[in-house]
């Protein structure tokens, strides 16, 4: 349940009240020195380069796990938000794996090893190694800023693009791969939604097991 009596579900940033709630919130000190970096990324890669915020509601610069997926769909541009809440059907599934794996949303923070938008209108198309390649500087600055980071979980194969950033900035961090929770992959085999249950359940272990801080 969020703070103004909005039930924490799938789909909830398809109500426009509830997106104008969440923006209030980027001012909460736990997401405020993330929601500082969105700016600067829109300032320099220019008009035409639509960049979501990060989602109030998941931990900020608390998260211990960061799961980084790949690129912003459109419908994390018209909300907003990079956030499991987004009424779509991949943001759906991730926010029904992580609550059936009792991973906790405050310990963690979703982005993307690329943070804008690369599509044309309504279609995204995949990101590629250089699409990857130019937000490295932006990555970086986001892993020290996640303090007490300790897993970082590549979601889909376009993100493992992002490994050796993440590894040269945060040496100290476990890094993990999951497929990514799209309909093209849930729906392509019967057991693939197992699969990812599965894998949710092996990161909520892992992150049980981390040390606090």
């Amino acid at each position: 349940m969020s703070d103004h009596g909005v039930p924490d579900a799938p789909k909830t940033l398809a109500s426009e009240s509830e997106r104008t709630h969440r923006a209030t919130l980027l001012t909460q000190p736990h997401v405020q020195p993330l929601a500082r970096l969105v700016p600067a990324m829109r300032d320099a890669r220019g008009d035409g380069f639509a960049i979501p915020d990060f989602d109030p509601l998941d931990g900020g610069v608390g998260a211990r796990l960061l799961f980084l997926l790949e690129a912003p769909g459109p419908k994390a541009v018209q909300s907003g938000f990079v956030s499991r809440n987004n009424p779509d059907e991949t943001a759906r599934n991730f926010f029904l794996l992580n609550a059936e794996a009792g991973i906790d949303r405050r310990l963690t923070a979703i982005w993307n090893a690329v943070p804008w938008y690369i599509g044309s209108g309504s279609r995204i198309r995949p990101a590629d190694r250089s699409d990857v390649r130019s937000a490295d500087t932006w990555l970086a600055e986001l892993l020290v800023t996640l303090k007490v980071l300790r897993i970082v979980v590549l979601v889909g194969r376009k993100a493992r693009h992002a490994e050796t950033v993440v590894r040269v900035s945060r040496p100290d961090v476990l890094i993990e791969t999951m497929p990514h929770p799209s309909p093209m992959y849930v729906n392509r085999s019967p057991g693939n939604r197992d699969l990812l249950r599965a894998r949710m359940r092996d990161l909520g272990e892992l992150l049980a097991s981390e040390p606090q801080p």
